[in-house]
Order: C-alpha cells, then structure tokens, then sequence
C-alpha cells in the first residue's frame, strides 16, 4: 500500500498514476510492496525532521526512513516540494521530473541502493534514470 500524505498546500495530480509507477518499479527490482508513505512537506518541516531524527543541521530535498524486512519494502519518505522546486531550476529540469526522481530514490534507498561513494551515488542516477522513464511505460 502507497500512501501520500500533505503537510503543505502542493497536492499530487493523479495520484493513482505514481502508485501504480511506484509499485511497477519495486516489482522490475524483484521486491515486494509492504507500506510506503510519502510525506510532502515544506523546508521548515523537513529541516525539523533532520535535526531532530538525523543530527543535520542542513536543508535536504528527501529523507527517508527504511522498515524494509527482506524483500518486503516499507518506510516513510518525507520530501520537501520547496527544495524540489528550487533543485528543479539549479538542475534545468521540471519540477515534475525532479519530483519523480526523488520520489524514486526513496524507494532505491529501500532496493539496497547507496549514494555515498562516487560510484554508488552514478549507479543510483542511473537507475533513477531508469526508473523515471517507467513513469511513462504502462505494462
């Protein structure tokens, strides 16, 4: 089960749409979906978040908490629209696909993807890449 929750004035468009994505991405990764939640939520919020759970003191576009047993992915996935949105101009996309990016990178973090080395952070933009084209793939 996907679930989106807002804690700021944005609002998904079609939300079915990103969960059947969503699901469609965990199952191309051989997982299993257990619970995800995905909150959207301002800086303030998010910043708050990061203190207070991780010790940062910095902003952040995504933070994600990770319940995954075995194959079975679950967590919570908060994401800041306000970074989202000014990551979208620094980057030249749209605020929609770097708002699918980071929505998947959550659910990588969860398939056992890491970005802290070089390498790992090219393999996780190559699968984000990947995996954003799904979007727009029905099966």
């Amino acid at each position: 089960m996907i679930s989106f929750n807002y804690e700021t004035d944005f609002i998904l468009e079609d939300e079915a749409a990103f969960e059947n994505w969503i699901s469609r991405v965990i199952a191309s990764e051989s997982k299993e979906l257990g619970e995800i939640s995905y909150i959207f939520c301002d800086d303030e919020y998010l910043h708050k978040i990061n203190v207070e759970y991780l010790n940062h003191d910095t902003l952040t576009d995504i933070i994600s908490f990770d319940y995954s047993e075995g194959k079975i992915l679950q967590g919570d996935i908060f994401i800041s629209i306000e970074r989202v949105r000014d990551n979208a101009k620094d980057f030249s996309v749209s605020f929609e696909e770097e708002l699918k990016r980071v929505m998947i990178h959550g659910v990588l973090h969860y398939c056992g993807y890491k970005d802290k080395s070089e390498a790992d952070e090219k393999r996780m933009r190559a699968k984000e890449d990947e995996k954003v084209l799904m979007f727009h793939v029905e099966h």
